[in-house]
């Protein structure tokens, strides 16, 4: 399990004061990549192959300015030319599952304009993360 940590920035909170659900995207974003790079991937548009498919985000409680929140992201399913993350985002100060997110990233050749199967090493590292749900 790879694990970021965040705070809640005043910008981030909705009128009432809550994580604006926007926001919980951004946070998401933050752990893929954090993810990725502690893979060994780093943000070069020259050498990345990956792309996002699909993201989602349960809300499960309320998150709030100036929480700090710890994402644990891991791996649940690799497949032949994807795999999917799961993230939990809880309140570090009392261990509350704040949301829950998902993605489903593809492996993809940027000339070809097409997705790729999985290399074998790739797969190697991501089970690494795999965690049965």
């Amino acid at each position: 399990m790879h694990e970021i940590h965040v705070k809640v920035r005043f910008s981030e909170t909705d009128a009432l004061g809550h994580i604006n659900n926007t926001s919980y995207f951004i946070y998401l974003e933050e752990a893929r990549i954090r993810f990725m790079e502690s893979l060994g991937y780093k943000m070069d548009i020259q050498n990345w192959n990956f792309i996002l498919a699909s993201t989602k985000c349960d809300f499960i409680s309320q998150g709030y300015f100036g929480q700090e929140l710890s994402i644990k992201t891991y791996v649940t399913k690799i497949g032949t030319k994807s795999f999917q993350l799961e993230h939990d985002l809880i309140a570090v100060q009392t261990n509350e599952l704040i949301a829950r997110g998902n993605a489903i990233m593809v492996f993809f050749d940027f000339e070809k304009q097409k997705s790729e199967p999985i290399p074998e090493m790739v797969k190697e590292e991501l089970r690494n993360y795999l965690v049965h749900s």
